[in-house]
C-alpha cells in the first residue's frame, strides 16, 4: 500500500538519528512506534517550501526519500505522513491512514486537507502523527475516547463525538484546544494525492505565495509564517518577532534543519514581504 518494500530503511534510521545498537532492534510494538515517532518529529521538519516556491510536490517514495531523507528538507503532512507510513509498512505495523478537518485555527469548518495515521499495536489503535507541524504530538496517542498522554511537558488528548468523529486535543494554559477531528474512515494514497492537489495550487491553500515552517521541540516550538517567527514554551510563554528577508535563508537552517541551495535561498527572499 505505502511502498514500504522499496524504502531504503538504513537512510532512514540514519536520517531521524535512529541506532539500532543504542535505541533497540526494530520490533512491531510500542517502544518502536514511540521511538520512531519522536525521532521522526525531532529531525524532519514541517516545511512548505516546495509550494511557496511554485514547484511540484510528488507523494511517490522515490521522490520522498530523495528530498526528506537524503536532501535533508522538510515537507508537509502528505508527504511526512506517507513517508512514516512506508517505514511503518517496511517493519510489519498495520497501518491505516484518515483525513482529518483543522480546528487549531478557530470555529470555521474548514475541508478535510490533513492527512494523518492510525496505527495498530497488540489489538489497540494509536493515532501517529509527524506531519501537524509545531502543534502536533511528539508520540504516538492512544486512540480512545478520553485518552490522556503528556508527552515531556505538552498533554494532548482524545475524545469521540457523534457520528464517531475523533478529535486530538492539546492542553493549553488557558484550557483544552481542538486541533483537528477526523472520522473513523481509512484513506488510501491516492486520497492523499487528491488533497495534495488541494492543498498545493488551489489559491484558497494556506500553502500557496507564504513561507511556512514549523518545528515541534521537546522544550521550545518554533513556527515561521512568512516573516514572523513564533515560539512556545512548555511553561505556556511565547514570542514573535520579524524575520528579515536577509536572514530568512539562515534561520531556516539553522533554527528548522532546512538544507537549501542557492536557487531555494534566492527564491525564498524574493517572497520575503519586503522583498529580497
Amino acid at each position: 500500500m505505502w511502498s514500504g518494500d522499496e524504502l531504503d530503511l538504513d537512510a532512514y534510521l540514519a536520517r531521524i538519528g535512529y541506532d539500532v545498537d543504542r535505541d533497540g532492534e526494530l520490533a512491531i510494538d510500542l517502544r518502536t512506534l514511540t521511538a520512531l515517532h519522536r525521532a521522526h518529529v525531532r529531525s524532519i521538519p514541517f516545511e512548505n517550501l516546495d509550494v511557496a516556491l511554485g514547484r511540484k510536490v510528488p507523494l511517490d517514495l522515490k521522490t520522498l526519500q530523495g528530498k526528506l531523507v537524503e536532501r535533508r528538507r522538510g515537507g508537509y503532512c502528505y508527504e511526512q505522513n506517507s513517508l512514516f507510513a512506508a517505514v511503518l509498512e517496511r517493519i510489519g505495523f498495520p497501518v491505516a491512514a484518515r483525513g482529518a478537518r483543522n480546528r487549531s485555527r478557530g470555529t470555521a469548518l474548514t475541508p478535510v486537507t490533513h492527512a494523518l495515521l492510525v496505527v495498530t499495536v497488540d489489538g489497540g489503535q494509536w493515532l501517529a502523527d509527524v506531519g501537524f507541524g509545531w502543534q502536533g504530538p511528539l508520540e504516538p496517542v492512544p486512540l480512545r475516547d478520553g485518552a490522556r498522554v503528556e508527552q515531556g511537558g505538552w498533554t494532548f488528548g482524545v475524545d469521540v463525538e457523534d457520528e464517531g468523529i475523533h478529535v486530538l486535543r492539546s492542553l493549553r494554559p488557558q484550557g483544552w484546544t481542538d486541533l483537528y477531528a477526523f472520522a473513523p474512515q481509512s484513506l488510501y494514497p491516492g486520497d492523499f494525492t487528491v488533497m495534495n492537489h488541494y492543498s498545493s495550487s488551489h489559491p484558497l491553500s494556506r500553502f500557496i505565495g507564504q513561507v511556512v515552517a514549523q518545528r515541534p521541540g521537546a522544550d521550545v516550538r518554533r513556527a515561521l509564517l512568512r516573516d514572523t517567527l513564533s515560539t512556545v514554551r512548555t511553561d505556556g510563554t511565547a514570542e514573535e518577532r520579524k524575520v528579515t528577508a536577509g536572514e530568512l535563508a539562515g534561520l531556516l537552517e539553522t533554527d528548522f534543519g532546512i538544507e537549501l541551495d542557492d536557487e531555494e535561498r534566492a527564491g525564498l527572499e524574493r517572497l520575503h514581504p519586503t522583498g529580497a
